[in-house]
């Protein structure tokens, strides 16, 4: 396990509170302090069993300019603007990308092997966010069938900033060996435990979407 920095802004990295587990992304891609508020990722199950409820909420920089799409719907590389994600991995490299825009936008993916998009722009029609001043929030259920079986990992990351000031962040980093960020680097990724934070989750459960690509 890698050693940390002790940051200014300091604190722990999750914990859970009324069932619900929280996140708090601490360091940038490659184990540096932030030197902000975190950007918090809330996890929990949804009431009518339909899904897993993400909340995220921190600081809003605004920067770069908004994505030029409507709000609600996907919006292809997301990635290049401000932007929260939130990855779901199982053992056998099967895994979700959910990347939520302080802006109202959202990009969600389905990945087979590193980096491997098999499905891209899943709906999200619960996403709503709302920006107040230098902060946002933004909430969504993600649905239960947008899940790869067996999950067993998870990572979140962020992203702001432009150019030579562009920021990268992450939950769980990489080592500073690396010299660019990748959030593809799928063996960082910590431990989850499913059961926590969706309701009745069945580990060899498959869902119709997922069934093409699980051999």
């Amino acid at each position: 396990m890698m050693n940390l920095p002790n940051c200014k802004i300091s604190g722990p990295k999750e914990w859970t509170d009324h069932g619900l587990r929280t996140f708090a992304i601490r360091t940038t891609w490659n184990g540096d302090c932030i030197k902000h508020e975190p950007i918090k990722i809330t996890l929990g199950p949804a009431s009518d069993e339909s899904g897993v409820v993400i909340k995220v909420l921190g600081p809003f920089f605004n920067s770069p300019a908004k994505p030029d799409g409507p709000p609600g719907q996907p919006f292809p590389q997301l990635w290049d603007y401000e932007v929260v994600e939130a990855f779901f991995l199982n053992d056998k490299n099967q895994y979700l990308e959910v990347e939520l825009s302080p802006h109202g936008q959202h990009l969600l993916l389905m990945l087979k092997g590193m980096r491997n998009v098999v499905k891209e722009e899943l709906p999200l029609t619960t996403y709503k966010s709302i920006i107040d001043g230098d902060r946002w929030v933004g909430e969504a259920v993600i649905p239960r069938a947008y899940f790869p079986p067996s999950v067993t990992k998870f990572n979140a990351f962020a992203i702001h900033g432009e150019d030579d000031d562009r920021v990268y962040e992450a939950l769980h980093p990489a080592s500073k060996s690396h010299d660019v960020p990748d959030f593809h680097r799928l063996h960082y990724f910590g431990q989850i435990d499913m059961r926590s934070i969706l309701q009745d989750y069945q580990a060899d459960e498959v869902s119709d979407l997922w069934k093409p690509y699980i051999h």
